[in-house]
């Protein structure tokens, strides 16, 4: 199911740029409908309901309500603000001039509050590839990055999910937008639905997917086991390749994400620090047993980890620049890294 959006404004230029935008690059979400006349918007509610309306002051006072699930009003900050007091609380405000992927991603984080369970885009369950790194400095990030583009230039739809405790986000991409808060809220209230809000919020840069960090700290800590599984579950329905980037601690969650991944990235070094805590992972056989089928080995900095583990590792190359993005991107070209 997709959103079913009807714009109903008399700025019949503003409506077509919208429209058309929105079904060039929201189709899979949105469903999109225009009227520049209160004839035609009558016509159009009479023939189907719709989920969301956006609708400046000409229309608004003669919609029926009955017929939106979520009406809004489409504003301009050179409109009279007090022309809008009057109207019920029930109408959101959208303001109008503003990029348009903010305002989609407003419209589907408003109706993923009230909508339920009922939308389901995507193209089903993605192969997800978690990240992880026994110490931290090794390049886990660089590498997950790196990972996701590789699969980006493959042509696959990818989605970055970083569950750090303390989030890589904010130095890896150019992009802003709204926090992993929202989802996390949501799924601590039990209230809307998590998928429509997650494809809602998330941004893009590279052609890599992405929700922003957490707006604090305590956002990631209080988060249950339970709903980690639902938010990899939720990402994982909405792309064709998931990547999990983990914390460098083995818990409940690094054990749950390694369960449901199709493969492991091990991510390593040359410092002392990290090869001891890597030979202990490895030492523990209940741990490392179960999943060693899954796992590549990927070495940093000329890291030596067994010849028993050769048939699984790849060696990165040295790159010498102290700007990620630039490192990662660099790392993606060479598709051999990262082939089965």
């Amino acid at each position: 199911m997709r959103v079913k959006l009807l714009i109903a404004t008399v700025d019949i230029i503003y409506a077509g740029q919208l429209a058309d935008n929105i079904s060039e690059f929201h189709a899979d979400k949105i469903d999109v409908s225009i009227c520049s006349t209160l004839d035609g918007m009558q016509e159009a509610l009479s023939k189907r309901k719709y989920n969301v309306a956006l609708m400046d002051l000409e229309m608004i006072n003669y919609l029926d309500t009955s017929c939106i699930h979520l009406p809004m009003l489409l504003w301009s900050e050179n409109e009279d603000t007090e022309d809008t007091n009057d109207l019920p609380d029930e109408f959101e405000r959208i303001r109008k001039h503003q990029r348009i992927s903010s305002i989609v991603a407003i419209i589907l984080e408003r109706y993923a509050k009230i909508s339920g369970g009922s939308f389901s885009p995507g193209s089903g369950q993605a192969n997800i590839t978690t990240v992880w790194a026994p110490a931290g400095g090794v390049g886990k990030t660089t590498v997950a990055l790196a990972y996701a583009l590789a699969n980006v230039s493959e042509g696959k739809d990818v989605f970055y999910l970083n569950l750090e405790n303390f989030s890589s986000v904010p130095g890896c991409f150019n992009e802003t937008g709204k926090s992993i808060s929202r989802v996390f809220e949501m799924l601590e209230n039990h209230d809307g639905n998590v998928k429509m809000l997650v494809q809602g919020i998330s941004c893009r840069d590279s052609g890599i997917t992405y929700l922003c960090g957490p707006e604090n700290f305590d956002d990631m800590c209080i988060l249950t086991d339970e709903n980690v599984n639902e938010v990899i579950t939720t990402c994982s329905e909405l792309t064709n390749e998931l990547v999990i980037d983990l914390s460098c601690i083995y818990d409940t969650r690094t054990r749950m994400a390694f369960e449901l991944a199709d493969k492991i990235l091990i991510v390593t070094d040359m410092t002392v620090a990290a090869e001891v805590k890597l030979a202990q992972f490895i030492s523990q056989n209940n741990v490392y047993e179960g999943i060693k089928e899954k796992v590549t080995f990927v070495v940093n900095k000329a890291a030596a980890i067994g010849e028993q583990f050769t048939d699984s590792v790849f060696s990165l190359p040295l790159i010498q620049s102290n700007d990620m993005i630039s490192v990662y991107k660099k790392l993606s070209e060479n598709q051999l890294l990262f082939k089965d």
